[in-house]
C-alpha cells in the first residue's frame, strides 16, 4: 500500500519529437496554435528555417536551370539576362524592403496574439505594392531599349535583350506581390504556405522556360524572351496561389475586405519602416549595379562569367536567407512575447547553423569550380566566359563563413524592426567601402573583373564583423514597431 504522506509527483513532460517528426511537420507546417514563442528554440528554428530553406532552395534552382538554358543562346543572351536582373533590382529593392516592414509587423502582432492587427498589415501592405509595382511596369515597358544602354549593354545585346527587359520590367508586380505575400505568411510563422507558393512558382518557370526558349513541341521558340515569359507565367501563378490562401484562411493569417480598406495611420507606420527598409536594400543592389557596370567595361565575356558564377553563389546563398527569415521571424515574435533574451539566444543559434552549412558549400564551390563553371559554359558561351566564372566563383566562396552570420544578422535586426543600423552599415560597407575598393582594384592596381570580386567578397565580410558588433549592443531589443 502507498505510503499516504508522499508528495504527488507532476506528469512527465512529453518528449520533444525526433527531428524526423519535426522535419515533417516543418514541410507540412506547423499546427496553426504552435507557439513559437515557447519551448525549444531549435525546435522552433527547425519548423520555421526547413520551409524557409526548401523555398529558398527552389528558387536556387530556378536560378541555376534559367542561367543554364539560356547560357545556350550565346553570352549576348547571359548579358541580356544579367544586364536586366541588375534594372529589376529597382522592384526587388521595393519588394524585399516592403516585405521586411511586413515581416517585422506580423510577427510583432502575432507575437501580441492579435491576429486581426496582422491580418490588417497584411492586406495595408500588398494595397501600397500593387500602386509602386504598376509605376515601375509601364516605365519600364516604354524605355527598356535605353535602360540596357544606360547599363553599357553592347549593340548585340540591346538588340536580342530588348523583349526580354521589357516583359521583366512590365510584369514585375508578380515579383512584388510574392515579396509581400510571402512576407506576410513568414511573420505569421506560416512559412510552409510561403514554401509551396514559390514551388509552384519555379516548378511552372522552370517547365515553361526550355519550350518557350528553344520552340519545344506546340511552343513557339522565342529565345531570350521566353525566358522572361515563362519566368512571368510562374511567379504570375504562385502571386494567384499565395493570394487565395490569404483569402480563404485555414492558417496564421486570413484577410478579409474589411482588412483592404485605406488605412492612412498603419500605411504610414509601414512606409516609415520600409522605408528605411527600401534604402537599405537599395544600397545593397545599388552596389551590384555598380560592381555589374565596372565588370562591363572589360567586355561581354567578363559580365557573362561573373553573371553565370554569381547564379551559382545565389544557389547557396539563397537557402541561407531561409535560415536568416527564420531568425527574423523568431526575433520579432519573441520581443512581441516580451521574451527579448529568447530572441537574442535564437539569433546565434541561427547563425552557427548557417556557419556550417555554407562553410561546406564554400568548400565545394572552391574546390570544384571549374566542374561546376563547364557545366553551365559548355554550350556557346566559349571559353573566355568560363576562366571568368571560375575565378569569380573561387573568390566569392571564400567568405562564405563570414557571409553566413552577415546575412542572419542583418535580417535579426530587420525583424525586431530596427531597420535603421543595418541601413547605416550598408552604406559605410557598399558605398564607402566596396565600391571605391573595386574601381581601385580593377582599375588602379589593374586586377580586371577579379579585383571586383575580391571587393565583393572582402565586403560581405566586413558586413558580418560590423553587424556583430552593433547586434551585441541589443539596442535592437527596445524597437518599437
Amino acid at each position: 500500500m502507498p505510503d499516504s504522506t508522499q508528495v504527488a509527483q507532476p506528469p512527465a513532460q512529453q518528449p520533444e519529437p525526433g527531428l524526423f517528426a519535426a522535419v515533417r511537420d516543418a514541410v507540412r507546417g506547423a499546427h496553426p496554435k504552435y507557439d513559437y514563442t515557447e519551448g525549444s528554440i531549435g525546435r522552433s528554428i527547425l519548423l520555421l528555417s526547413v520551409p524557409m530553406v526548401l523555398e529558398m532552395l527552389m528558387e536556387s534552382l530556378f536560378v541555376v536551370c534559367d542561367v543554364y538554358f539560356v547560357g545556350r543562346l550565346g553570352k549576348e543572351a547571359v548579358a541580356a539576362v544579367g544586364l536586366t536582373e541588375s534594372m529589376m533590382v529597382m522592384v526587388y529593392t521595393l519588394g524585399i524592403g516592403l516585405s521586411i516592414g511586413a515581416t517585422a509587423m506580423v510577427a510583432r502582432r502575432t507575437g501580441e496574439r492579435d491576429a486581426e492587427g496582422a491580418a490588417h498589415t497584411a492586406a495595408q501592405t500588398i494595397l501600397l505594392g500593387l500602386v509602386l509595382s504598376l509605376g515601375l511596369g509601364v516605365l519600364g515597358v516604354a524605355f527598356a531599349p535605353q535602360l540596357l544602354v544606360l547599363m553599357g549593354a553592347e549593340a548585340s545585346v540591346v538588340a536580342s535583350g530588348s523583349n526580354f527587359t521589357r516583359v521583366m520590367l512590365g510584369a514585375n508586380a508578380t515579383v512584388m506581390m510574392l515579396f509581400l505575400i510571402n512576407g506576410a505568411f513568414r511573420g505569421a510563422g506560416d512559412a510552409a504556405i510561403a514554401m509551396r507558393v514559390l514551388w509552384l512558382a519555379n516548378v511552372i518557370n522552370i517547365g515553361l522556360g526550355p519550350c518557350l526558349i528553344f520552340g519545344l513541341g506546340p511552343f513557339p521558340e522565342m529565345g531570350v524572351t521566353g525566358a522572361a515569359v515563362a519566368t512571368s507565367i510562374g511567379r504570375g501563378a504562385g502571386a494567384l496561389y499565395a493570394f487565395s490562401k490569404l483569402w480563404r484562411g485555414g492558417g496564421r493569417l486570413h484577410v478579409e475586405p474589411r482588412h483592404f480598406r485605406f488605412d492612412p495611420q498603419l500605411m504610414a507606420r509601414l512606409v516609415r519602416l520600409s522605408g528605411t527598409a527600401t534604402f537599405q536594400v537599395f544600397v545593397g543592389m545599388a552596389s551590384w549595379i555598380a560592381l555589374t557596370r565596372i565588370v562591363s567595361s572589360f567586355g561581354s565575356a567578363a559580365v557573362a562569367g561573373n553573371i553565370i558564377a554569381m547564379r551559382v553563389v545565389m544557389f547557396a546563398l539563397l537557402p541561407s536567407w531561409g535560415m536568416s527569415n527564420a531568425a527574423a521571424t523568431l526575433v520579432g515574435q519573441s520581443l512581441g512575447a516580451g521574451k527579448p533574451e529568447r530572441a537574442e539566444k535564437a539569433v546565434w543559434r541561427a547563425g552557427f547553423y548557417n556557419m556550417i552549412f555554407l562553410g561546406l558549400v564554400g568548400l565545394v564551390f572552391f574546390v570544384f569550380a571549374g566542374p561546376i563553371i563547364g557545366f553551365f559554359t559548355e554550350g556557346g558561351a566559349g571559353p573566355e566566359v568560363y576562366a571568368y566564372g571560375v575565378d569569380c566563383l573561387r573568390i566569392i566562396a571564400c567568405g562564405f563563413l563570414f557571409y553566413a552570420y552577415g546575412m542572419v544578422l542583418t535580417q535579426s535586426f530587420n525583424g525586431a524592426g530596427d531597420t535603421r543600423t543595418p541601413t547605416l552599415i550598408n552604406v559605410f560597407v557598399f558605398w564607402l567601402w566596396e565600391i571605391p575598393l573595386a574601381w581601385f582594384l580593377a582599375f588602379g592596381l589593374g586586377m580586371g573583373p577579379r579585383g571586383v570580386f575580391l571587393a565583393a567578397a572582402i565586403a560581405f565580410s566586413t558586413l558580418a564583423v560590423v553587424s556583430a558588433y552593433f547586434f551585441r549592443r541589443g539596442r535592437w531589443k527596445t524597437k518599437r514597431v
